[in-house]
């Protein structure tokens, strides 16, 4: 992969839901960066616009681009507005209802009118071939040509545009089940076809079945993004490797990202995550929580020890992504490599509105980019968070995203006068009630990640980011009794910071339901996935030497259903490598359950390998300041509650402040996001340029 010493120009590129982030890095280290609003529905052409735009500020030509690094969300967006492919479904008699029974879990309890969403795959697309495979892997009855032969037939008849193939005890036998999708694509070349054993090689039938249809419904979708947008790119004279963020936190290439579209779902948030995992290893924080909050949505996840939390599983389609289990059920499984992130509704875009009982609730309706808030004065109507930071004093009452989005403040007064006035409220409390009921929503996201995994927030620094992360991040801070708040540079273009510093990465993975006190078969298992691995990354021009492979277990008490992943130690398996790994197993459970059980007990479920060749830029080329804070200082009437009034708010850049604390309330402002300062709370400037606001240990509730 080029790195900034080759010559050659890198473009970090996020799509938001409301704006498109843009950080070109040069090869002397120097940044421009841009934020623009996005292009809904053609994403592509807002993020084609902005790299002209940045590399035409930059004085640099597309020639000289080196690699396009891009986090997106098209996969997400595909299954939440219902825009995949018509989809079939291949599997074995008797099992075409795997997808409606699903798991039979709610994640509204005592919600009456609560509906499950539809099969991605009606039941008249759910194809039954006539095969089995036993638990064992034996074959006893394979699927004959002929009856292949009939379900194409019928593939045709219904005109799907993809199929996903998923045997019972596939994982068993993955040879026969791609057997029966390579007819399929050899029959329909012009088809997307998915086997399940070639995403997710693993037991439990729904969520296999779930996963590979996911992957067939956007996959033409994904692919014809990436298709155009890589088409687009070469039109404007960019040639260079154009590699995508996956849910894992590493970079794959564009083409292979096309055949595994459903790896791309968690994108944007995991380029956060990457950037504040790399932030930490920096800094050396033991726990950090990373805290993203866009337009749309607003996302925690934990990082411990340097390393992000990983999700076995997660669903998506039920309105928010979920990924943990009282909030499951209420969409479509997908099991594939992810960052553990908890997402709620509530961004910057999010539509502030009144229920039957009269109570004001924030999202998670968003007006995007498009009409976007009332105070960008492109058409909207309705009030939003947007609008109530703009009206507290905290949000330029002039513009946005250095001067690109003009701010219109009286049509911001006007649609919250009307809310306030349903309400019986002053439209200064009606906002501060938005803005504290958001708070309250992100409490619930940052605890699904620290306290449901048995970890006190209490002892993490809490990393803000995100067009409106830092607008929130010191009173969620305060809230949660988390003590030191950081705010990076770029804080609005972190997402695009971290697709600029992270690895690429293939992971692997095998099931195992042999003795794993075998530990020379555990070997070669482990040794076959890595070899598999390390092919790609050598296929994609990397060199032997700079790959760096991680051997990873899925590890559970005999009768569970959930595992937990633990890391192996040293290179060869043998009796040492499987006892230690056993031990940190007992450790991790206790963690997280509080409890532990007997050696006996635990069972290995999955072997995994994840290769990655180590990616040459670093946080610290972002360090230097951004033009747009050579600017005086100024004030502005911020309103903070009841408990302090409207207060006289000093309004500062990051250039006016120093390793010497400042006491709150103040507004920093950087082009890309605002900080908020609460009164109470104190500021500073550390050695790397982050601001650094902290609590008193009596103000922390």
């Amino acid at each position: 992969m080029t790195g900034p010493a080759s010559g050659g120009w890198r473009i970090g590129v996020d799509i938001g839901g409301t704006f498109t982030d843009v950080v070109l890095l040069g090869p002397d280290e120097s940044v421009t960066p841009l934020k623009v609003l996005s292009t809904p529905p053609n994403f592509g052409d807002g993020v084609i616009a902005a790299i002209e735009v940045a590399l035409e500020r930059a004085g640099a030509d597309a020639g000289q681009v080196a690699a396009v690094l891009h986090g997106t969300t098209v996969a997400t967006n595909a299954i939440l507005e219902s825009r995949g492919a018509v989809t079939a479904l291949i599997t074995t008699r008797g099992f075409r209802d795997v997808l409606e029974l699903g798991r039979l879990r709610r994640p509204k309890l005592y919600d009456i009118d609560w509906e499950k969403p539809r099969p991605l795959v009606p039941r008249e697309r759910r194809l039954e071939l006539d095969q089995r495979i036993l638990a064992t892997g034996e074959i006893l009855e394979p699927a004959a040509p002929e009856s292949i032969a009939a379900l194409v037939a019928e593939i045709e008849g219904a005109d799907a545009e993809s199929v996903a193939v998923c045997l019972l005890n596939g994982y068993a036998a993955p040879d026969e089940e791609r057997r029966v999708a390579d007819a399929v694509r050899q029959a329909l070349p012009d088809r997307f076809v998915t086997a399940s054993v070639d995403i997710s090689p693993e037991m439990r039938e729904y969520e296999r079945t779930s996963t590979a249809v996911v992957n067939s419904y956007v996959g033409p979708v994904v692919r014809r993004y990436i298709e155009d947008l890589d088409a687009a790119l070469r039109a404007h004279g960019v040639h260079a490797p154009f590699l995508i963020m996956q849910s894992s936190g590493g970079l794959i290439d564009a083409g292979m990202a096309g055949d595994r579209p459903v790896q791309l779902i968690e994108s944007g948030p995991a380029a956060g995550v990457i950037a504040v995992r790399k932030l930490a290893q920096r800094l050396e924080l033991e726990h950090a929580i990373a805290f993203d909050m866009g337009g749309t949505t607003a996302k925690a996840s934990l990082i411990e020890g340097g390393e992000p939390f990983t999700a076995a599983e997660f669903e998506v389609g039920g309105g928010m992504n979920a990924q943990r289990g009282l909030s499951q059920g209420g969409g479509y499984a997908v099991r594939v490599p992810s960052i553990d992130i908890a997402e709620v509704g509530a961004g910057g875009g999010s539509i502030v509105w009144r229920d039957e009982g009269g109570s004001l609730r924030v999202g998670p309706q968003s007006a995007g980019s498009t009409p976007g808030p009332a105070c960008y004065a492109r058409g909207g109507t309705e009030p939003t968070l947007t609008d109530a930071n703009v009206l507290l004093g905290y949000l330029s009452p002039l513009a946005l995203a250095g001067g690109r989005v003009p701010i219109d403040p009286e049509r911001a007064r006007a649609v919250f006068g009307d809310l306030a006035e349903a309400a019986r409220l002053d439209v200064l409390d009606a906002a501060r009630g938005a803005y504290a009921i958001a708070v309250n929503s992100m409490r619930g996201a940052v605890k699904a990640v620290t306290s449901e995994r048995g970890r006190d927030p209490r002892g993490a620094v809490l990393v803000g980011f995100g067009g409106a992360g830092p607008l929130y991040a010191a009173e969620l801070a305060r809230e949660l009794g988390i003590g030191t708040v950081l705010i990076p540079t770029h804080p609005g273009l972190f997402s695009s910071l971290g697709v600029l510093v992270a690895d690429i990465e293939r992971q692997e993975v095998s099931p195992w339901s042999g003795d794993w006190d075998d530990h020379a078969a555990v070997e070669a298992r482990y040794a076959e996935l890595q070899r598999t691995g390390t092919g790609v990354l050598l296929a994609n021009g990397h060199a032997a030497d700079e790959i760096v492979t991680e051997r990873i277990a899925d590890l559970r008490y005999r009768g569970q259903r959930s595992e937990l992943r633990v890391s192996t130690r040293g290179g060869t398996v043998d009796a040492e490598v499987l006892d230690d790994l056993r031990q940190r197993f007992h450790v991790a459970h206790e963690r997280t359950y509080g409890r532990r059980a007997a050696d006996a007990l635990v069972e290995l479920v999955n072997l995994r390998v994840r290769c990655t060749a180590p990616n040459p830029v670093e946080l610290a080329a972002f360090d230097q300041p951004d033009s747009a804070e050579d600017r005086e200082p100024q004030v502005r009437l911020c309103y903070f509650g009841a408990e302090h009034g409207t207060v006289e708010t000093p309004v500062r850049t990051r250039a006016h402040l120093s390793n010497t604390p400042l006491d709150g309330p103040m507004i920093v402002e950087d082009m890309d996001s605002t900080t908020v300062v609460p009164p109470g709370a104190t500021c500073r400037l550390d050695a790397v340029r982050n601001i650094v606001i902290t609590w008193p240990a009596e103000e922390n509730r």
